[in-house]
């Protein structure tokens, strides 16, 4: 696992991985700041700073092993296996899953981990490769010709990939609630920086016109409880106001009957 770990690390230093570390970088640094909490995970990958823009006060970068980190991440916190975080239940607001899921022999059992410390109404960001792009098809064409002795990969060999459908899937069994989700990075899958930036073009045109067949998929989702009701900020000022005496105003004298409607003038 360390070994593939390495190899993502390392790809992310080409000129496709660079472009795709970019895209990928601007998506974590939108999505995180504005989520509020004390506690914040991202688990694998230091090649991207997915916290960056995140304000909690506590935030680690967790790795399986200590080579994995390499010389240009100084800032690994903990060491940890996915499947068996070291952290209480809901203890945790936010958990960011960049590529884990790929790299993770059990991506199920990752997946359950991160609901079990996650507290209610907590978040989790996934960011993975979609194997319905031009990306994923060179990959599985690449594969095939390794099998028969010739070529290399275009993309690390990082496990499976997960389809976004599938893990959307995943998501909902665990009681999560997909927040947003998009694609990005649709430049062909080509290795020279030149013809990356010549095909620039393609990200907007891709976006407008085939939006699900972008190399990655990132989205987010919410951690669901059934039965849980939040209280807002202000609820102590709400539940004052709420026992408060209140005017009667509106009430209605009857009179006996038998008495006009009229109202009787005294004589002077």
């Amino acid at each position: 696992m360390s070994g593939q770990i390495i190899g993502l690390q390392d790809w992310f230093q080409t000129p496709p991985g660079r472009y795709l570390l970019a895209w990928e970088q601007r998506q974590f640094d939108q999505a995180v700041a504005d989520i509020f909490g004390y506690h914040a995970l991202q688990l694998g990958l230091p090649a991207v700073d997915a916290l960056r823009a995140n304000r909690m006060p506590h935030r680690w970068l967790a790795l399986p092993r200590p080579e994995a980190a390499g010389k240009r991440t100084p800032r690994v916190a903990l060491l940890a296996d996915s499947v068996a975080l070291p952290f209480f239940a809901n203890s945790l607001d936010l958990v960011l899953l960049p590529h884990t899921l790929e790299l993770s022999d059990d991506p199920h059992a990752t997946l359950r981990e991160v609901e079990r410390v996650l507290v209610p109404e907590g978040r989790v960001v996934i960011c993975g490769f979609n194997p319905h792009s031009l990306w994923g098809l060179r990959q599985r064409r690449a594969r095939l010709w390794r099998s028969l002795g010739f070529g290399e990969l275009f993309l690390p060999d990082a496990g499976e990939f997960i389809a976004y459908r599938r893990m959307r899937d995943w998501l909902r069994l665990l009681s999560f609630e997909v927040e947003s989700g998009r694609f990005g990075a649709y430049r062909p899958a080509v290795r020279s920086e030149a013809w990356i930036e010549r095909y620039r073009w393609l990200d907007s045109a891709g976006e407008r016109w085939w939006p699900i067949f972008g190399a990655v998929y990132f989205l987010v989702a919410v951690k669901r409880v059934r039965g849980l009701r939040l209280l807002s900020a202000d609820w102590r000022r709400a539940a004052s106001l709420a026992s408060a005496p209140m005017p009667v105003t509106g009430k209605v004298h009857r009179r006996p009957a038998g008495d006009s409607p009229i109202a009787a003038r005294s004589e002077p």
